[in-house]
């Protein structure tokens, strides 16, 4: 495929941003790696970006990546190496390792999924075999995949403070499962390494606490390399005790819904930016596109329909939404065959590994393309996104694609702060005990 082609002037801030991190390339690096002599690294991740032609931002980002399948099969070196220098940090010893994926079983892209990250974990000289929460699992469930593939899905038991499966008493317990729906008690307690850690899950993990953490990652940053922090990093703030179905706490909402739009529009004033802000208010907690929407007046909030509050209430596992993030939105203005697009990087430890543009034919620039409907496109690299072009123009795709891999690393370098938040908390530490 080509390279998705950006629809804004090749010049102003982001083209400026780029140039900067080019320029900076070996303090950066220098930067990361001192990072992760002081931090530890999540396992794997993966980062939404945003490109807006005069911004570039994450606005999501996942440490259960469900998308292994769609990425390019040329870098699967990449992706054993960083394996197993992930698996050398946590457990060197480590020969089986147990997956545990998520519950839903029918989604057949979910399941190749699965099948990529069980690939890649035994080309890295693991052992893996695949332990399902779901009850009725109660004996070896085998199911083929449309690529010739199958996911053999076994009862998981729990032995003391062993979790292993009949004839199989694992290393390390990799969960592939967000955990939405609460940890099961199956999982606490156990003498195993779990990883990622039980509070990496979203009944515990909190969108604004990551991005309090990158807020303070991006500052740094940005001072690192002389740029504004705001061309990296959405404005955002959280409004708590909302209840959608009763319209409580909306006055709240709405207060902060006009606060981001206000700064935003200073903001763009400043950059000479003609678009509209605009914002979203998601679900503090939860994943897969759900309890998302955008918004461009307060207003909107207040004058919400019976179909948009159901939609807002609940996300994920039935899991219901009382807390919001007001996230500052970001366009995108790349684009495949007139369909807009979002590159999602993908991380195994602290090493880019390659990633996707995620596209949507029937969704528009300003609007939320983790949703019904969706595809994926694989980045087609013609290098690493690790190795730029210095001969290349600032926009040149090896070097676009390094700029997506710095703003990517900035986010997990957020995340190792944020899990080691979570982890220093003694009440929370014995709560998943």
């Amino acid at each position: 495929m080509n390279v998705p082609r950006l629809t804004t002037a090749q010049s102003g801030p982001l083209l400026d941003l780029e140039r900067a991190i080019l320029d900076a390339m070996p303090a950066i690096e220098h930067w990361l790696r001192s990072q992760w002599q002081e931090h530890a690294s999540p396992f794997y991740a993966s980062v939404d970006l945003r490109n807006s032609g005069f911004k570039l931002a994450p606005v999501d980002t996942n440490l259960f990546p469900g998308g292994f399948n769609n990425l390019n099969p040329d870098f699967l070196p990449l992706c054993v190496q960083a394996a197993m220098a992930a698996v050398e940090k946590i457990c060197p010893d480590a020969r089986g390792v147990l997956l545990i994926p998520e519950n839903h079983t029918r989604n057949v892209h979910y399941l190749q999924n699965v099948a990529a990250l069980t690939n890649i974990l035994r080309l890295a000289g693991l052992n893996v075999r695949v332990g399902s929460l779901l009850p009725e699992v109660t004996a070896p469930k085998t199911i083929p995949l449309p690529d010739g593939q199958v996911i053999t899905l076994e009862p998981l038991k729990r032995k003391g403070k062993r979790l292993q499966l009949e004839g199989f008493d694992p290393c390390v317990v990799l969960l592939n499962n967000d955990l939405s729906a609460g940890v099961p008690q199956l999982l606490k307690g156990l003498e195993q390494p779990v990883i990622p850690p039980l509070v990496a899950g979203w009944s515990t993990r909190r969108k604004s606490r990551h991005f309090t953490a990158y807020e303070q990652v991006a500052k740094e940053f940005a001072e690192l390399i002389g740029i504004d922090p705001w061309l990296i990093n959405p404005y955002f703030a959280t409004c708590g005790q909302i209840n959608f179905k009763e319209k409580r706490g909306e006055e709240c909402l709405a207060a902060y819904v006009d606060e981001i739009l206000k700064d935003v529009g200073a903001k763009y004033r400043e950059y000479g930016i003609q678009e509209a802000p605009f914002a979203v208010v998601k679900a503090d907690a939860g994943t897969y596109g759900m309890g998302v929407m955008m918004v461009r007046d307060a207003s909107e909030v207040r004058e919400l329909n019976r179909n948009q509050r159901k939609k807002m209430a609940v996300v994920k596992e039935g899991l219901e939404v009382h807390e919001v993030l007001v996230q500052e939105g970001v366009y995108t203005y790349e684009s495949i065959d007139d369909a807009v697009a979002e590159p999602v990087i993908y991380m195994i430890d602290h090493f880019v590994v390659g990633g996707f543009y995620r596209v949507h034919t029937a969704r528009g620039k300003d609007e939320n393309l983790n949703a019904p409907g969706m595809h994926f496109v694989p980045l087609a690299f013609e290098t690493s996104c690790i190795t730029p072009d210095f001969t290349g123009s600032p926009d040149c795709p090896p070097n676009r694609f390094y700029a997506y891999s710095v703003v990517a690393r900035l986010a997990l370098v957020a995340a190792a702060l944020e899990l080691e938040q979570y982890l220093s908390e003694p009440q929370l530490a014995a709560r998943l005990a």
